[in-house]
């Protein structure tokens, strides 16, 4: 009676597949040749040399003890058959996969990977048939992340829309938005135009613009801008800075600067650099008959010439002087990283994190720095240095105000705060750089006509617009009124 008990206590803590067997010998069998089975399979991988992480090993571990059944892990398979798997993923999960173990982390790492991804989103990459010469992983990420949305800010419904992007676009870089158009720059350096065209929304079929098509307006790009005014009615050329290779130098790579026309595509204008002069900014300021091109070279030094908008579109030749700016002669030692420009001033921030300001009009300079005392009428590109007490990161230039980012990610402005577009609480101007309370480390900051905008990392998975300011026509969407302080923009996206 005791060893049938016995027995029948053992059918039950045995699989389903052994509860039919009645010998004890046989389970005892089928145990020890399951056991056999998996040690070979061990040494096997063993003698080839594979690497088995820390966490596979406990779950060896966990196995042998609680005796599970024949289920493998993914670790097990070939490195060539993982690769395979992982490249069907999403992006995003391809991603989260790489986070779990070291072992994962580098399949997920593997350029072959990325590459197959880029190739399923992208069929122009698996028709031109590239090899891994380009980073993989960055691309892949770029193409997935990159979306352009377009937002309504008539009546009481705010209408959201995904507008055409461009599939071939290699990440977005650098975007303008006109009056017509919307340019895209992306890092592979090619330079997009979309055009606006009316569409209707189907919930109250209002009329609004949105980008519709799009054409490639030019190619080996380095940066774009256009007229430094803030009404979009004023922009009518773009300024491209591109590299070319020139045949007469013997096939070698030359910067020039491409004029086009908005409303065509048409290049009106260009000038090339000689070989030797790499620049990669590009900066305007200045009014349509006298206006100023700055160039920043890869040296950080400032370089300048001067055209007339007016007589572009006429089929003539010109010549212009390319010149070293002030600011480079009076500062021969200062490497300038970053510029910002409008139509009345530039700023430049060095290497060492100093800020210079250069101010071509009586009723900036005032509204800037609060006097007139140091301004010189004959002498207009003299550097004016910023004093402030730590190292500046970023730099914005609005028309007759400047936000600054420190290295302690505090947010300074200063200038005049009409509108309140200082975000300081107040409509009191600042002729020195004043702190903005309650503003914590800002990604990006970017100043208008008379308003300011900033991008945080919010605390939901996401990032969050605040703005300050004039809130007509659309400037603040939530604040028509305008706010003396930065508040959080109804931003859907």
């Amino acid at each position: 009676y005791r060893w049938r008990q016995r027995l029948a206590s053992g059918r039950n803590r045995a699989p389903r597949a052994w509860a039919g067997m009645g010998d004890r010998r046989t389970v005892r069998r089928l145990r020890c040749r399951r056991h056999q089975r998996s040690s070979r399979l061990l040494a096997g991988e063993e003698a080839a040399g594979a690497k088995r992480p820390r966490c596979s090993q406990a779950l060896e571990g966990t196995e042998g003890r609680k005796e599970l059944g024949d289920s493998a892990s993914i670790q097990r398979l070939p490195p060539e058959l993982l690769d395979h798997i992982v490249s069907f993923l999403p992006v995003r999960d391809a991603v989260a996969l790489g986070q779990t173990c070291r072992y994962l982390r580098q399949v997920c790492d593997s350029e072959g990977v990325w590459r197959r991804v880029c190739r399923r989103l992208c069929p122009r990459l698996r028709q031109d048939g590239t090899t891994g010469a380009r980073p993989w992983k960055r691309a892949a990420i770029l193409n997935y992340t990159k979306g352009l949305y377009f937002q309504t800010f008539g009546g009481r419904r705010r209408y959201l829309s995904k507008s055409v992007a461009p599939l071939l676009s290699h990440g977005y870089r650098k975007f303008l938005p006109t009056k017509e158009h919307v340019f895209i720059l992306d890092h592979g350096g090619t330079l997009f135009s979309l055009r606006n065209a009316l569409v209707s929304s189907a919930p109250g079929h209002i009329q609004w613009k949105r980008a519709c098509r799009y054409v490639v307006l030019c190619r080996g790009a380095k940066d774009f801008t256009t007229d430094p005014r803030s009404d979009t009615a004023y922009r009518k050329y773009v300024y491209v800075l591109a590299s070319r290779e020139v045949a007469a130098g013997g096939g070698r790579a030359c910067d020039c600067v491409e004029v086009y026309l908005q409303a065509s595509g048409q290049r009106v204008f260009k000038m090339t650099f000689h070989a030797s002069m790499k620049f990669r900014q590009l900066a305007l300021t200045g009014q349509e008959t006298e206006r100023s091109l700055l160039l920043l070279t890869e040296e950080g030094k400032i370089y300048s010439l001067t055209v007339n908008e007016t007589q572009l579109d006429q089929p003539r030749s010109y010549t212009v002087q390319l010149a070293l700016r002030k600011v480079s002669r009076c500062l021969p030692h200062t490497a300038v990283r970053a510029m910002a420009s409008s139509q009345s001033s530039a700023a430049y921030l060095t290497d060492k994190g100093a800020v210079y300001f250069e101010v071509h009009a009586p009723g900036v300079y005032r509204d800037l720095f609060g006097t007139l005392h140091a301004f010189d009428p004959l002498d207009l590109q003299m550097p004016l240095a910023l004093a402030l007490p730590a190292k500046v990161l970023s730099c914005a230039l609005g028309y007759n105000h400047v936000g600054l980012v420190d290295e302690f990610g505090r947010l300074f402005m200063q200038g005049s705060n009409r509108y309140g577009q200082l975000g300081t609480g107040d409509k009191i101007d600042r002729g020195e750089p004043t702190q903005v309370q309650g503003l914590k480390c800002p990604l990006d900051i970017w100043c208008g006509l008379n308003h300011s905008l900033a991008l945080l990392r919010g605390g939901e998975p996401g990032q969050a617009v605040l703005g300050c300011g004039c809130g007509a026509g659309g400037r603040l969407p939530g604040w028509p009124k305008g706010s003396a302080t930065f508040v959080k923009l109804q931003i859907k996206v």
